[in-house]
């Protein structure tokens, strides 16, 4: 037994190390630097039929040391090393749920309406948190937005119509298929390879490096423990994206020292339990892009910016004026960052979606139903797995990136997909893991903040840099959307030099 249990242990080693060596190699990494990673706790600490543990240490673990490499090339010391505790990110794949308020009542997650429904064939999951995707689920069903009066409607449909339907009609649904349904489906086949983030470098003969001065910046900190130029300190970032994996990403960056400016549209409802984790460290700003004043502005804007991180589906910002060729007229030396749900080939390229839509279709909630039951329920990862995966990865090649700037003179373009995601997870099965208990989580996971609302707890942003700790703004506590001016924060001493 004891020599299963090393044999196992040995085997779970290898495995991971080739998750975080196949994932610093996705965002263009040198392998060299990984032996600066150190990566320990628990083997397990999100049961799932695949290694959810395990992703989420090393997507962390790429995180911080692409802004390890950057701190490096920006001071001239060598790599720092990283520290990843696995419990510590296993807490930061789950933060909206480890998220609490202290003497008051945060918004739920979910809408009330959003969630599985057993169809005429099966099972099919409607995301209807924003207002205009339930809208399409009611209007194609002809019913309220009642629960029992949805499934009793739902229950009637092939779940393959319904999923149509309601994607034809502007909304969000996605049908239980398993790896096999989903291999064999045209939008799997053309998926089969995508990757959860890549970077294509572009070579510009005359490039403007915008946030990096021709002195190098010398990372310090004073007595109070407060760095005094943390890596991305001077680096400008807007941000247009939403929900988890997008603001997660340029969470992480503001986290360790990126001026980070999200752009909304007037009046927009993000779902509002996110806003206490997504918008921390950042300034956030309304404009119009259909609008002729607020297209300037935003123009103006991105002339400013390091990087542009979009979160909307394929075509959006092309669809506005603003891909990556467009934003690259207004700034020569500027850094894209796009993801989508659904992968940036096949016929589902566009396809409006979010984390939970993307494990039904692709088989990661069918592969979760213990074998044998027949009819049960999706069982879903123990976490929004996708989505905090490819945050941190889109930060790392965001890093990457701005090292590459730096170094060589280059700008990058960057794409990221929740369905690259899923890929690299599902080639990593966990067989047992699912019988180990799920996580105890107690105050020490969490830290307390303040924000606009009150304070609450919350997961710390998870993995050690030596020397350069993460630390927010102290002046830019999470809040409403809209609340500031579209400008960026005043020019840090790193931009000035």
């Amino acid at each position: 037994m004891i020599v299963t249990l090393a044999a196992h242990t040995r085997l779970m080693n290898a495995t991971r190390n080739a998750l975080i060596t196949a994932l610093w190699n996705h965002v263009g990494g040198s392998p060299d630097l990984l032996s600066t990673v150190e990566i320990d706790g628990p083997d397990v600490v999100l049961p799932s039929v695949f290694d959810v543990t395990g992703f989420a240490a090393a997507a962390v673990g790429v995180a911080n040391l692409a802004v390890a490499e950057l701190a490096a090339a920006r001071s001239g010391r060598p790599v720092p090393g990283v520290r990843v505790d696995r419990r510590h990110a296993a807490a930061a794949f789950v933060c909206e749920r480890l998220l609490s308020g202290v003497g008051w009542e945060l918004a739920p997650v979910w809408d009330p309406i959003a969630g599985d429904y057993e169809t005429a064939d099966g099972w099919i999951r409607l995301h209807t948190n924003y207002s205009y995707h339930r809208d399409a689920v009611t209007s194609v069903l002809g019913v309220t937005a009642d629960r029992d009066v949805v499934a009793a409607a739902v229950k009637r449909w092939a779940g393959d119509d319904l999923e149509h339907a309601v994607v034809d009609a502007g909304g969000c649904a996605a049908v239980m298929r398993t790896a096999e349904q989903w291999r064999s489906h045209p939008a799997g086949i053309a998926a089969s390879t995508e990757s959860p983030v890549t970077v294509t470098v572009t070579h510009l003969p005359h490039p403007v490096l915008s946030c990096e001065s021709t002195t190098r910046v010398v990372l310090s900190q004073d007595r109070t423990g407060v760095v005094g130029a943390r890596p991305l300190d001077g680096v400008r970032v807007l941000d247009l994206t939403r929900v988890i994996a997008g603001p997660v990403a340029t969470r992480f960056l503001a986290a360790h020292g990126a001026d980070v400016l999200r752009i909304d549209p007037p009046g927009f409802a993000e779902v509002e339990l996110l806003l206490p984790e997504t918008t921390r460290g950042k300034r956030c700003a309304a404009l119009d892009l259909r609008d002729r004043v607020d297209r300037a502005t935003f123009e103006h804007l991105v002339s400013q910016a390091d990087v542009v991180v979009a979160g909307l589906r394929p075509g959006a910002m092309t669809g506005l004026g603003y891909g990556p060729e467009a934003l690259r007229e207004l700034n020569g030396s500027v850094i894209t960052v796009n993801h989508s749900a659904y992968g940036w080939s096949g016929p589902w390229a566009d396809r409006r979606g979010f984390d939970s839509l993307v494990q039904m279709s692709a088989g990661i909630a069918a592969a979760g139903i213990p074998p044998g039951v027949a009819g049960s329920r999706p069982a879903p990862l123990p976490a929004q797995a996708l989505d905090h995966g490819t945050g941190f990865l889109l930060a790392a090649a965001t890093c990457r990136a701005l090292t590459e700037r730096l170094v060589h003179g280059r700008t990058c373009d960057v794409r990221g997909s929740l369905l690259g995601a899923a890929n690299v997870l599902m080639a990593h099965p966990t067989p047992g893991a699912i019988s180990t208990p799920p996580p105890t989580w107690t105050d020490a996971d969490t830290e307390s903040v303040t924000t606009h609302w009150g304070s609450v707890h919350q997961a710390r942003i998870p993995g050690i840099i030596d020397g350069c700790p993460a630390a927010f703004d102290p002046n830019l506590d999470a809040g409403p959307l809209g609340r500031h001016r579209a400008e960026f924060a005043t020019l840090s001493a790193s931009r000035a030099s």
